[in-house]
């Protein structure tokens, strides 16, 4: 018995396993299952069935760990561990985006991660107005959250950053297309301007063979398209007030834009705001009532029709328009025809006014100003 024993020692062992194999198996399926149970808990369910939808920030840099404690908070997972060990396993820790997201509590942790990966923030719509200059543009999208204003003025006027996105300009006055675009928080300015200079390019490739038939570049074209945009309320007038445009530069003529007598200088007025003749009478190199040819740049940043109007006057002799005070103009083709406009639509009503009438072409000022002919003799027709 002894010998027995000693060639096999483990059969007592061996009959203990085989005499228990029933009850080892139910311990290990029960062990499985409440593994598998735990991973579909943690990993595969929604912390609710019902779906309640819920907007959460994820600020840039903050770290993953972070995120997973502000989605448990929020409701999105249940278990912030969990799904911490999930983003590790998915290997997706490095590749979630910052942003504000729109969760709703019947997503699977697996759904929201890859949200998160894909970057899918809200995004809204933003309006950039026809004619709006950087200063109103950079306005808009701090009101929207999109961007800080004096970050984004410093980059329109980033010398480098306008170069690096094939420009050569002062600053993006002109560039920035005005339209409406889906923007998230928190975008950023270099991200913003991108779309919009991108926007302007497609816009302008079409109008190019236009622009080098008619011998003009295509900082020119902006500048005349913006002072177009600047002056005209109705669209039937563009082509116009092109003309008028055209026909003073072929003549040496200076062209007298009420406009750019004010831009730069008028950030914090109303744009109603009557333009005064201390507002003509400032010298900057904007100002075309005391330079030849076209402004330093662009004043606003023009929509399509303007840029059509630029590229497709009116074939018409027009020098002179004068406002009528309901949105239109009436055009003349001599100073005499312009002065008894001047008088009919700018001075009618007005009693005890003994101003003499302004010999140029004018919108809405009222008062005399030097005739073009003294003002700078080697100012340039358009720019270089």
């Amino acid at each position: 018995m002894w010998g027995k024993n000693l060639l096999f020692p483990n059969s007592s062992l061996a009959f203990w396993f085989k005499e228990r194999t029933i009850d080892l198996l139910i311990a290990f399926s029960g062990i499985i299952a409440v593994l598998l149970a735990t991973i579909y808990v943690h990993f595969l369910t929604p912390p609710s069935w019902e779906q309640h939808s819920k907007v959460v920030n994820i600020p840039g840099g903050t770290g993953f760990q972070e995120i997973s404690r502000i989605l448990e908070e929020n409701g999105i997972v249940r278990d912030r561990r969990s799904f911490y060990l999930l983003g590790r396993l998915e290997e997706a820790v490095p590749r979630v985006k910052a942003g504000e997201y729109e969760f709703h509590t019947g997503m699977t942790p697996g759904a929201v991660l890859a949200k998160l990966v894909r970057g899918e923030v809200i995004k809204y719509p933003i309006t950039i107005p026809e004619g709006f200059n950087i200063f109103q543009v950079g306005e808009v999208l701090e009101q929207a959250k999109v961007c800080g204003k004096k970050f984004f003025l410093e980059k329109t006027r980033d010398r480098a950053f306008i170069a690096s996105l094939g420009l050569d300009a002062e600053s993006l006055e002109g560039y920035l297309f005005p339209d409406t675009y889906n923007l998230p928080k928190g975008f950023g300015e270099e991200q913003v301007i991108h779309q919009m200079v991108s926007r302007f390019k497609t816009v302008y490739a079409s109008l190019a063979a236009r622009a080098e038939h008619l011998g003009l570049n295509r900082k020119e074209v902006v500048i005349l398209a913006s002072m177009i945009e600047k002056e005209a309320k109705d669209d039937q007038e563009r082509r116009l007030i092109s003309a008028v445009f055209h026909n003073r530069l072929h003549r040496g003529m200076a062209l007298q834009s009420d406009p750019t007598a004010v831009y730069g200088v008028r950030r914090g007025k109303a744009a109603s705001e009557r333009i005064t003749k201390q507002d003509l009478q400032r010298r900057t190199p904007h100002n075309t009532y005391h330079i030849s040819g076209l402004p330093k740049g662009p004043i606003a940043n023009p929509g399509l029709k303007s840029l059509k109007a630029a590229l497709y006057p009116a074939d018409v002799n027009y020098l002179y328009f004068v406002s009528k005070n309901d949105g239109t103009h009436y055009f003349s083709r001599t100073l005499e025809e312009h002065n008894r406009a001047v008088n009919r639509y700018q001075r009618k009503g007005k009693k005890n006014k003994k101003q003499e009438i302004s010999p140029i072409k004018h919108g809405r000022s009222q008062f005399t100003l030097p005739n073009h002919s003294e003002f700078h003799e080697n100012a340039k027709l358009s720019p270089a």
